[in-house]
């Protein structure tokens, strides 16, 4: 047996650079790096080694670059992939919200952070977390919980096992996710004899798994026996490739489609059986559809609370579910009929089973009412001197943006007016990050998306208080020539869960500058964004909005447009309950009245 000796780290990037997609491409498209002492030494030479083959990426935050990680594989369906390193301490800890993030999306992202020495000579090294009563812990373990697969390098030839694993979890349809290699910093130092076959070239094969023969007969017989179906698409379409599988199927059948947030652009907003958002930020019309269907068949979802209207919106009394899903975790929810397969294999299955077996389509006037509302809410403002709202910005980057524009948001206000309000025509032209809706992902996540996929505009949607928790990786974008555009609106504060606030009978408090014990404060957002480079203006209006956004979309560098808001309004008739928990006791009239209302929401839910 042939062998060449490496040290570990240099194993580890020379296996990554050879382990390719179905395409012939490499899987893990680069490597987000910020080194320390846990990391430099080792990875870092061995990085810089192989720098024309496989990419290095200087971020600004460990876990602002992880999340440009994960938006770059989320934006090519998972068809690629990337690594992400930090040193250990409170660099590893800052990559742990990115991987819970990653872990909650069913993203792959890998991330090798720094470990403490394997030989324990340097103890405590530094930025070691000490554990009193065991002496195997280190800041690392945090990631176990958020990882789909986890491991610690402790012996250089322990990548030989721990390498495939980590690919296998990255690629797999059900498993994906993060994936933790925990590498001890004395160890990527250390040389072994590897086998030269470990380094061949491989590809990696996303499987379609095929649905079992009883699990696929009771999935039909659940739909023959329907008389007004649902079908509630997920994320895990695009993830499968089935956007057109979907639109033939429910072409052939007339099964309405609503969408989730992470669904939502797997068909046409202005197909005729797209009858819109669903749930808590959903729409009058799918919401109407899906509270009368007495079969709601998931394709791709995980069924989280703001699809479900936590479990209030599907109100038809012989309702029953069916769950379409590549992992059977999901496929089992809330006594769901299951299928455990891949969503476009499934979907033609079951097609070609019920064969020309169609229903009766939904009323097309009620698309066609919520459609007019929209806008109106988003038509611009009539009145001058006025603060334009969240949805008339909307209304002015729809306006300025084209079929390939994406879009893409993460927290507080924009996502529920998103999903509600853009029209999304083509497949990943809406990117929201709203499975841990975390702070702070929007500009990261616009600079992954543009280098996934660099022929798309890109529109990053961000409040003022998203910018403020994290923003660096803007000057990143401008650094390496990746062109986005960031619209930031800034209603002076967390707007979003002000309105929450008040609507569980809390006085407003600690949420806008205003109510709270920060005096009121300007921040001058475009002039912070031009000092990190970026090309800025704050404009007063929707009409000078929509000017600053036609500028951008021709421009060559990125582009930030500030604009104020005013932070109370939302769509009226959109949406469905949410259940947030309102105190049984309170001094407060305000509270006592939500609680009652609460309360009798909670006898609606089946």
């Amino acid at each position: 047996m042939k062998t060449i000796r490496l040290t570990a780290a240099q194993a580890l990037v020379r296996y990554l650079a050879n382990q390719l997609n179905e395409d012939g491409v490499p899987y893990i498209a680069g490597v987000w790096a910020i080194f320390g002492h846990g990391n430099v030494a080792g990875i870092g030479e061995a990085l810089y080694g192989i720098r024309e083959e496989l990419p290095t990426y200087r971020g600004q935050n460990e876990q602002s670059m992880a999340h440009a990680a994960i938006a770059y594989a989320k934006q090519l369906g998972r068809r690629r992939a990337m690594a992400v390193t930090s040193s250990i301490g409170p660099g590893a800890l800052n990559m742990v919200t990115a991987a819970a993030l990653a872990h909650v999306n069913r993203l792959p992202v890998l991330f090798i952070p720094g470990d403490v020495f394997a030989n324990r000579g340097p103890d405590p090294v530094l930025q070691q977390i000490e554990d009193f009563e065991d002496g195997t812990v280190s800041a690392n373990d945090c990631f176990k919980p958020v990882s789909r697969y986890f491991d610690r390098i402790e012996r250089p030839e322990q990548l030989l096992t721990a390498l495939p694993r980590a690919f296998r979890t990255l690629t797999d349809p059900a498993d994906c996710g993060p994936v933790t290699l925990a590498f001890c910093q004395d160890v990527q130092a250390e040389a072994y004899d590897y086998p030269e076959s470990f380094f061949a070239k491989k590809t990696w094969r996303f499987r379609r798994p095929e649905p079992d023969v009883v699990e696929l007969g009771a999935a039909i017989a659940a739909i023959k026996a329907a008389k007004n179906p649902v079908i509630v698409a997920g994320g895990g379409v695009h993830f499968s490739g089935a956007t057109e599988t979907l639109k033939s199927f429910v072409e052939k059948h007339q099964i309405p489609v609503v969408e989730t947030q992470a669904g939502k652009s797997a068909l046409a907003w202005d197909h005729g059986l797209n009858f819109g958002p669903v749930g808590v930020t959903g729409c009058e019309s799918a919401n109407i559809v899906s509270e009368k269907a007495d079969l709601v068949i998931g394709v791709g979802t995980r069924f989280q609370d703001f699809t479900t209207g936590s479990w209030a919106l599907f109100k038809n009394p012989n309702r029953k579910i069916l769950a379409l899903n590549v992992q059977p975790y999901d496929s089992a929810k809330h006594d769901a009929i299951p299928l455990v397969a891949d969503a476009k294999v499934g979907l033609e299955k079951i097609s070609a089973a019920l064969g020309d077996h169609r229903f009766d389509a939904p009323d097309a006037g009620l698309k066609a009412s919520w459609f007019a509302k929209a806008d109106a809410v988003t038509a611009a403002p009539k009145e001058a001197n006025t603060l334009p709202t969240d949805m008339q910005v909307i209304g002015a980057v729809q306006r300025a943006s084209r079929d390939n524009t994406v879009v893409m948001c993460a927290a507080g206000t924009m996502p529920g007016e998103l999903h509600q309000l853009w029209k999304a025509k083509l497949p990943l032209s809406y990117h929201m990050e709203y499975g841990f809706s975390c702070m702070g992902y929007e500009i990261a996540g616009g600079l992954g998306i543009k280098m996934a996929e660099p022929e798309r505009d890109v529109i990053v949607m961000v409040g003022d208080g998203s910018y403020m928790m994290m923003n660096s990786e803007l000057a990143t974008a401008v650094g390496m020539g990746v062109k986005i555009t960031v619209v930031i609106t800034d209603n002076r504060g967390y707007g979003c869960i002000n309105r929450l606030q008040m609507g569980t009978g809390g006085a407003e408090f600690n949420n806008l500058y205003a109510h709270s014990n920060v005096s009121p404060i300007a921040i001058d957002f475009a002039a912070h964004a031009a000092a990190m480079g970026a090309k800025s203006t704050k404009v007063s209006s929707v009409t000078e909005l929509e000017a600053a956004l036609a500028v951008a979309r021709d421009a060559t560098q990125t582009t930030v447009i500030v604009i104020d808001t005013d932070p109370y309004p939302t769509p009226d008739g959109g949406g469905h309950w949410w259940d947030v928990a309102v105190p049984e006791v309170s001094a407060r009239k305000q509270v006592n009245t939500a609680r009652a209302a609460y309360e009798a929401a909670l006898k609606e839910r089946i």
